[in-house]
C-alpha cells in the first residue's frame, strides 16, 4: 500500500487533518465532507478541485478511499464511525468517541465485526511531555504508578461564539460537567496502560461565566478515579477562569510532570523529573528538559503542541502496517471516556462511587445495550438526564442571538 487515501468530515476541526494529508508522504486527501455549505465552499476555494467535496455523508462514503477522519460534532462520532466501518473504511475519530452507553456497545461491536482499524485521536496523549512520560514509564523509570493529577482547564468564554455559533442546541451548550474528560484522563490512561475501575464525580457550581456563555452544564467537573492496580487519579476539566494543561504522576521511584501553562515555560512541551537514582538513568536530583524525537521538527508546525501531527501520522502508519505506530484503540478510548460518564452518574446520585464497566467483556456490554442516558433529548428520549445535578437553568433566547451575531461578525 502506497499513500493512504483519506477523506475528512468537518472543515473546522478537520482543518489540521486536511493539512496533514496535503503535506504528508504517507497519505493523500481525496474527499472532504461537511453539511456547512459556506465552510465547504471556503475549503474548495483554497484547496481547489484536487479533491471531491460532499454535503452528503452517505455519498461521501461511496468515494474511493481507505479511511475516514471524523472531525464532526463530538456527539455524532459514534454513529458516523459505525457507518464508515460498515462501508469498509478505517476510522480515526476525534474527541469524543461516543455519547451513550448504547453507542459504546454498538461501536465496539462494529469494530470487532469489521476487522478494520479504529483509532481515537485523543491528541493530548501525544503532546511532548505526556509522550515522554509514556516512554519513561514503559522503561520502568517511574516504577509502579501510585497517584496522579491531570488538568484540562480552558476558559472558553472568549471563543464561545466561534465554537458554538450562537446555536442554542449546540452540543457544547448541553454537555454535563464531566463529559469532555478525555483530555485530562486520557494521557494518564495512555501513559500507564492501566484500566480505570471506579470513579466518584463532583461538579463545580454553575456561575456567571457559564451563564454568559449560554451553557446549561456546570462550570467544571472533577473525577476521583481508582485504577486496577489501586492507584488514584484526580482529574479536573472545564471552564475555570485561568487555563491549565498539566499532568503529574507519582510512582514508587519518584515523580514526573509537565509544566503548568502559567509558567510560560513550554507547558506540555517541557517535562520535570524527580526520579530515584538508577544506573545509566537519573541521579536522583530534579531535572527538566523539552523532549524531542525524530519527528518533533515536523510536528511543531501543527496544533496542540504538535500532537495533531502524531495522531494522524500514527493512524496512517498503522494502516501501512507499522507495528510500532502508537494509536488508541476502541477499548482504550472507552477507558478514557467512561470515567467521565460514570462520574456524572455519581454526581446525580449524590456522589456515590460508580464502577467503570469493562466493555471488552460481552456480558458486561449486554447490560448497557439499551442505555441511552445523555443530555441530548433527541437521542435519549425518555432517558434524558439534566445538564447539571440541580436541573437545567433557564437561558433567554436573546443571549444566543447575541452570540450568533458575534460569530457572524467574525466570519466577515
Amino acid at each position: 500500500m502506497d499513500k493512504i487515501k483519506i477523506g475528512v468530515i468537518g472543515v473546522g476541526r478537520g482543518r489540521t487533518m486536511i493539512d496533514y494529508c496535503r503535506r504528508a508522504e504517507n497519505a493523500t486527501l481525496v474527499a472532504i465532507c461537511d453539511f456547512w455549505r459556506e465552510g465547504l465552499d471556503k475549503a474548495r476555494n483554497e484547496i481547489g478541485d484536487e479533491v471531491t467535496y460532499y454535503t452528503s455523508y452517505d455519498e461521501f462514503l461511496k468515494h474511493d478511499m481507505d479511511a475516514v477522519v471524523l472531525a464532526n460534532y463530538a456527539t455524532e462520532h459514534a454513529p458516523f464511525a459505525i457507518k464508515a466501518l460498515q462501508h469498509g473504511k478505517h476510522v480515526l475519530s476525534e474527541v469524543l468517541p461516543v455519547q451513550t452507553m448504547a453507542e459504546a456497545v454498538a461501536l465496539i461491536e462494529a469494530v470487532e465485526q469489521s476487522g478494520l482499524t479504529y483509532a481515537y485521536a485523543e491528541n493530548y496523549c501525544f503532546m511532548p511531555a505526556p509522550r515522554e512520560m509514556k516512554k519513561l514509564y514503559q522503561e520502568g523509570k517511574l516504577g509502579l504508578f501510585e497517584y496522579g493529577e491531570a488538568e484540562y482547564i480552558h476558559n472558553c468564554l472568549p471563543i464561545w461564539p466561534d465554537i458554538t455559533y450562537g446555536d442554542k442546541h449546540h452540543w457544547r451548550n448541553h454537555m454535563y460537567a464531566t463529559f469532555y474528560a478525555t483530555h485530562s484522563i486520557g494521557p494518564i490512561v495512555h501513559i500507564t496502560g492501566l484500566r480505570p475501575v471506579k470513579v466518584t464525580g463532583y461538579e463545580i457550581p454553575y456561575g456567571s461565566r457559564a451563564a454568559k456563555m449560554g451553557k446549561l452544564g456546570a462550570t467544571a467537573g472533577i473525577e476521583m478515579i481508582e485504577f486496577e492496580n489501586g492507584a488514584i487519579l484526580k482529574s479536573i476539566h472545564g471552564d475555570l477562569s485561568k487555563n491549565s494543561i498539566w499532568f503529574s504522576l507519582y510512582g514508587t521511584k519518584g515523580r514526573m510532570e509537565s509544566a503548568r501553562e502559567d509558567l510560560v515555560n513550554g507547558d506540555v512541551e517541557r517535562i520535570y523529573l524527580n526520579l530515584d537514582s538508577e544506573e545509566d538513568a537519573f541521579d536522583g536530583t530534579p531535572v527538566t528538559y523539552e523532549p524531542k524525537d525524530e519527528l518533533s521538527e515536523i510536528a511543531s508546525g501543527y496544533g496542540h503542541g504538535g500532537s495533531d501531527f502524531y495522531t494522524m501520522y500514527n493512524f496512517v502508519e498503522k494502516l501501512k502496517g507499522n507495528q510500532k505506530a502508537d494509536t488508541i484503540d476502541v477499548y482504550e478510548a472507552m477507558d478514557m471516556f467512561l470515567p467521565g460518564m460514570f462520574a456524572y452518574r455519581s454526581i446525580l446520585e449524590g456522589g456515590i462511587p460508580k464502577e467503570v464497566p469493562n466493555l471488552r467483556i460481552k456480558s458486561v456490554r449486554d447490560h448497557f445495550r439499551n442505555d441511552l442516558q445523555c443530555t441530548d433529548p433527541i437521542v435519549a428520549k425518555e432517558q434524558r438526564i439534566p445538564c447539571q445535578k440541580n436541573g437545567n437553568p433557564q437561558i433567554d433566547d436573546q443571549l444566543y442571538e447575541e452570540i450568533k451575531q458575534v460569530w457572524k461578525s467574525h466570519q466577515e
